[in-house]
């Protein structure tokens, strides 16, 4: 069985969920969360229910006047899959690689989508223009 010295990736992923978080604090009474993950561990171990009662917790998932007071604002959607909802909360904390993925399209795919475009106008066109002789 190999030891983490004799594999670096692992002893490296090792140490980078162990790295410790500090806790973001309430706006409104400088609490912090019961839930808030004090490692990089505990921040992939989050549930659906706590990313919501952390959104809850920081004004985020209900806006209020205290929403705009933290360093960054997220859009809370109840219905977000749980990888979305951590990916919110880990931005939302100042965790790096939390950011939306950005969808890369094919060129076939831009023509493509182009020319349903180009379609739907030119349907319109005909449509005003045989609506005067109906």
């Amino acid at each position: 069985m190999l030891s983490t010295r004799q594999n670096p990736a692992l002893e490296a992923k090792i140490a980078q969920m162990a790295r410790t978080l500090r806790p973001l604090v309430r706006v409104t009474n400088g609490a912090h969360h019961p839930s808030f993950p004090l490692t990089v561990l505990n921040f992939h171990l989050l549930t659906s229910e706590q990313c919501d009662e952390l959104a809850h917790h920081f004004h985020q998932r209900t806006p209020s006047e205290w929403t705009g007071l933290y360093p960054i604002q997220i859009e809370w959607r109840n219905d977000a899959t749980l990888d979305q909802k951590r990916r919110r909360i880990g931005r939302f904390i100042g965790l790096r690689g939390c950011e939306s993925p950005m969808v890369v399209r094919s060129e076939e795919d831009i023509e493509r989508e182009a020319r349903r475009a180009r379609a739907r106008d030119e349907d319109e066109v005909m449509k005003r223009k045989l609506r005067w002789y109906s």
